[in-house]
């Protein structure tokens, strides 16, 4: 296609949100797709002048710069709801955005962050970005440290709708992963993941010692975000532990609790961990994610010029 009839940024490449109509379209015809080939193959469709192809980022020159944009249209359209990610890597066409495309209205920015999920995903981003300090005063070590803030917490949302999208026995799996990751399996302990059936409302179980003295009964709950988990839920884990003889359980859910789930819980001494302390906590252990690059402050160290 004319890649000139686009919207253009100042290096003369389309601007990613341009290229959302063409993902679309080209996830449309082709199916379910890898991320790489929808990136490699909508920049071809392009047809820009070599120059323009193969334009890399000053900064990172193994990245290429229209490949990146169709990247960032991929994963805004993801976010929205209008592609789906079937397994690994894979990306395909969702209902919605059919019904985008067929709709016949202009598929922009604005468009894409109307949708639902985009707005719940922007409203979970604010909750996790609120304590960040935005004072005009602040060092500039203050403001890097927000900007490492802000790209992690990123992370974190998307990697919460990564999980949201598994299958519940590998959501059970990551959290006692997690959690042993933390430090409650112990030196000598064992954590295993209960059968899924017959479980008697217990989906996890961590031995906090070889012979089981202290032990930690765990329930996960995968749920989309307005699926709040309500007082019943609680009290039914409650019963579960109460069979077990057991003092202690972790009730870990991608949404959120209720007020009445909270009070009821703490009434138990059950712990909660609702999605987004569940992400901070996979970002804090390294659980599902791996680290990007390393960056090193210095400042001088005077008593070493003390004499």
């Amino acid at each position: 296609m004319d890649y000139k009839k686009l919207k253009l940024s100042k290096h003369g490449l389309p601007t990613w949100d341009s290229l959302m109509p063409l993902v679309l379209k080209y996830t449309n015809e082709h199916g379910a797709v890898s991320k790489s080939s929808i990136t490699f193959d909508v920049a071809n469709s392009l047809e820009l002048p070599e120059n323009l192809r193969n334009l890399v980022s000053s900064k990172y020159p193994d990245d290429v710069l229209i490949e990146g944009r169709v990247g960032w249209a991929v994963s805004d359209l993801f976010i929205g709801g209008a592609l789906e990610r079937p397994s690994r890597g894979i990306y395909q066409i969702s209902q919605l955005g059919k019904k985008l495309l067929d709709s016949g209205e202009e598929i922009t920015r604005d468009k894409v962050h109307s949708l639902p999920a985009y707005v719940q995903h922007q409203k979970e981003l604010n909750e996790r970005n609120k304590n960040i300090n935005e004072d005009d005063s602040v060092d500039e070590v203050a403001e890097l440290s927000n900007k490492v803030t802000r790209y992690n917490n990123e992370i974190a949302s998307n990697l919460l709708k990564k999980i949201q999208e598994s299958k519940p026995t590998f959501f059970e799996r990551l959290v006692v992963d997690l959690l042993s990751k933390m430090g409650y399996k112990g030196q000598n302990g064992s954590a295993e993941v209960t059968p899924p059936t017959n479980d008697g409302g217990i989906d996890g179980i961590i031995n906090q010692d070889p012979l089981g003295t202290n032990t930690v009964y765990i329930q996960a709950k995968r749920y989309k975000n307005d699926n709040v988990v309500q007082r019943p839920a609680i009290e039914g884990f409650y019963g579960a532990l109460s069979s077990k003889h057991a003092d202690r359980g972790v009730f870990i859910t991608t949404s959120k609790f209720s007020d009445g789930a909270k009070e009821t819980a703490k009434n138990f001494s059950i712990v909660l961990i609702d999605g987004i302390q569940l992400t901070n906590l996979m970002l804090q252990y390294q659980v599902g994610v791996q680290v990007k690059r390393h960056l090193d402050l210095f400042e001088i160290d005077e008593d070493f010029f003390e004499e």
